[in-house]
């Protein structure tokens, strides 16, 4: 195994120290949010989540409007027709890379993976320029 400095670089060390600091026994998953957060200096917020989950993610979206911009986008944006992906396929297509471009172009500074299906969170965490937590799974 490689030795700590090869590991992480300054970025990561700094995440590092911001995820020691900002933990909260007995606290919810979005009380650590907003303190890794405040912690880190991150003023705007992106949740790429499931269209499924719209209600949720205004309530999201009120728990963090208080202390950040906060900026969504449900999976369908773009509109792409489901047969670009599978032949013969109806309906419009989960767009994860669409919300990783829509949230980078908010300039998000932490984004919060929010009931994306498995394998397009894989997508939009890999295609995020801000770096991705995930609050729910579907």
């Amino acid at each position: 195994m490689n030795d700590i400095n090869t590991l992480y670089n300054s970025t990561d060390r700094k995440v590092m120290q911001a995820a020691e600091i900002s933990r909260m026994p007995g606290k919810n998953r979005v009380e650590e949010i907003k303190s890794f957060a405040r912690n880190s200096g991150i003023s705007k917020i992106g949740i790429g989540n499931c269209i499924g989950m719209q209600k949720e993610t205004e309530i999201l979206k009120q728990m963090l409007g208080s202390e950040f911009e906060v900026h969504s986008v449900d999976c369908k944006c773009g509109r792409i027709p489901s047969s670009e992906f599978t032949v013969d396929a109806k309906g419009v297509s989960c767009n994860p890379a669409g919300q990783a471009e829509y949230l980078a172009e908010k300039n998000t500074e932490l984004n919060i993976s929010f009931g994306l299906c498995i394998g397009h969170d894989m997508v939009f965490s890999a295609k995020s320029k801000a770096p991705v937590t995930t609050l729910v799974v579907k």
